[in-house]
């Protein structure tokens, strides 16, 4: 272990000129486990982003760093706001690597409490101390080794002047006796940072730091930015199933609209040209090289004429969405528009899944309900022998109870389970994953495997489909309902499905839930089958997206129900665990074992 080596101040400056500490450097990248698992445990928001502080200027009068060229210096200090935690990328401040790794943790654990504000610097970092300190009285030993490191940091007050000497004192009274400093004297210099302090969130807009666990570096090419291969989001030890500091930045993950540079709409109830910006994107032309040919293709994102259009079962359906800045909902928010294909036609099973239809047929006809006789009953078909006879012996005998059960009865012993799958067929779902096959092509293909397993299983089950464009006309395609029987006119409604819009998924979700919560089953499973994260034309993309659709999974657990989710997006383990729990999805790696693979998920899921 290393120990503290007594240098004094002027020592420290001309270290910092040449570099700090490089030798007892600690790097973010290297604590951001630990830093994520203290600050969830101590109740820090989960949704931040672990990002690397920016640097700030100080100025500093040049007297008192007499080998340094300038009197402006940099430092990267903690800070954080409602988005993200900002902490420095390396920390080689002290000669001792133990002292610079606890000032990580003491940072990270002072930002579970909040955001710091210009007006309550002062103040507000000392009461944090204070309550940081008396709930976790063990950090204690910690926070007053890294007040007399950070002392001898400091420069000492008899080498300034004036206010500023007297300023210097009151730090390091406050530094020492949390809540004891009620002002600072005013000085022409900034004062010295307070490197065990939060600092006010430094400007708004985009992050300009690293994203620790995500590469988000953009490259354009033909006037279309382009996303290069990003490293996988490293994830806490033991991801809990509704908590984790997400170490990475939810609006990073890009979808395929985020690639167009379009100005955006953050708010379509609170900007007035959110219709006029999503028109924008009504028509858009991407030029492609396919089979060393450019082509271009268009896509058409206007929605279709009326008499073109799907059927429309009702005039619409209203549904709240989570806001997850002002932590409430907004009620009736959404517009939910059921959907009934119009030129599906009654048709068989694809002739290239007879064969892996007829085996799920034979595996899943194990699991339909099968007749059997239970004895011992009141009333039923026929006697039961077996109990008139210890009857007859009782009554001879003339001892016990005479038992008046004396039939049997055949039951239908039932699975009692439910499930609905809802399938996101977004514009997404039109890329293709080899020279023959969409995404859209795969996922029916899936609903037509899993579709002939139920059937022969009997477990009831329903088949919606989603996409939206804008919270006023997400589209939820009716393929069958729980009533309905699985034939040939719902395998012509999947065949008919085809790429839409968006993925507004939270107002899915909740009616959704809505159809299964009519159901009398013990167990309903609600299955969601998609290939990317939360997204749409407005607000909702980002953070947004995922805090909605994370409080829609929260509905479906409060009302019973067991939400899954299975996807083909190779980025999926970077915001699914914080969505659904770390148990409770799945991603296909190969796109095209998905129709295979999703019988067998369901059979793993309702054992």
């Amino acid at each position: 272990m290393e120990e503290w080596v007594g240098l004094k101040w002027h020592d420290y400056v001309t270290r910092q000129a040449m570099g700090e500490f490089p030798e007892y450097a600690v790097h973010l990248k290297d604590e951001a486990r630990t830093l994520g698992v203290m600050f969830r445990a101590m109740g820090g928001d989960p949704a931040l982003s672990l990002v690397t502080a920016e640097p700030r200027h100080f100025q500093i009068r040049r007297r008192f760093l007499q080998k340094l060229a300038g009197t402006h210096r940099k430092f990267e200090l903690a800070w954080r706001d409602e988005e993200s935690l900002r902490l420095p990328d390396r920390l080689a401040l002290f000669p001792s690597r133990k002292v610079n790794r606890e000032l990580y943790l003491w940072l990270a654990a002072l930002a579970s409490l909040g955001e710091i504000h210009h007006h309550s610097w002062l103040h507000g970092n000392q009461a944090m101390v204070q309550e940081l300190l008396s709930r976790w009285p063990g950090l204690e030993p910690m926070y007053q080794r890294l007040v007399k490191h950070t002392l001898q940091w400091r420069p000492e007050p008899d080498s300034l002047r004036g206010n500023e000497a007297k300023r210097e004192a009151a730090i390091r009274q406050a530094l020492i006796h949390p809540g004891s400093v009620d002002d600072l004297p005013e000085a022409l210099t900034d004062p010295w940072p307070v490197v065990l302090w939060l600092y006010p969130v430094l400007g708004r807009g985009k992050l300009k730091g690293q994203i620790i666990g995500d590469d988000n570096t953009m490259s354009k090419s033909g006037g279309l930015a382009k996303k290069r291969k990003r490293r996988r989001a490293e994830r806490v030890d033991a991801f809990d199933k509704d908590q984790g500091l997400m170490l990475f930045r939810l609006e990073s993950l890009f979808s395929w609209s985020e690639f167009i540079p379009i100005d955006r709409a953050g708010d379509d109830s609170e900007e007035e040209d959110a219709d006029a910006v999503a028109d924008d994107m009504d028509m858009i032309s991407v030029s492609q090289d396919r089979r060393e040919a450019s082509s271009a293709i268009k896509f058409d994102l206007d929605l279709p004429s009326e008499e073109n259009d799907d059927l429309h079962l009702g005039p619409g359906i209203h549904l709240p969405e989570w806001d997850w800045r002002r932590q409430d909902y907004r009620e009736k928010f959404c517009c939910l528009q059921p959907l009934l294909s119009k030129d599906a036609v009654p048709s068989p099973l694809p002739e290239h899944l007879n064969r892996s239809a007829q085996t799920l047929r034979r595996q899943f006809s194990a699991l339909k309900p099968l007749r059997q006789w239970e004895r011992r009953q009141l009333e039923g078909e026929e006697l039961d022998l077996d109990a008139c006879l210890e009857r007859v012996v009782q009554h001879k005998r003339g001892i016990g109870e005479v038992d008046q059960k004396l039939f049997r009865q055949c039951k239908q012993n039932q699975r009692d389970l439910a499930c609905l799958v809802l399938t996101d067929i977004s514009l997404s779902t039109d890329t293709y994953i080899n020279n023959r096959q969409r995404v859209i092509d795969i996922a029916r293909d899936g609903l037509q495997l899993l579709s002939e397993a139920l059937t022969a299983s009997r477990d009831p089950f329903a088949l919606f489909a989603f996409s939206s464009r804008r919270r006023d006309h997400i589209r939820f395609h009716h393929i069958k309902s729980f009533d309905e029987p699985y034939n040939d006119t719902t395998r012509g409604r999947i065949q008919a499905l085809e790429p839409g819009y968006y993925t507004r998924m939270g107002a899915a979700i909740r009616q959704s839930i809505k159809l299964l919560q009519t159901r009398p089953e013990h167990q309903k499973i609600l299955l969601l089958l998609t290939d990317g994260k939360p997204n749409d034309l407005d607000l909702y993309e980002g953070r947004y997206g995922v805090e909605d659709t994370r409080m829609a999974v929260q509905e479906a657990h409060k009302a019973g129900l067991t939400p899954f989710c299975v996807t083909i997006d190779e980025e999926a383990n970077e915001y699914l665990p914080y969505v659904f729990g770390s148990s409770n999805f799945v991603v296909i790696k190969d796109p095209t074992q998905l129709p295979g693979q999703l019988p067998k998920l369901y059979m793993n899921l309702t054992r």
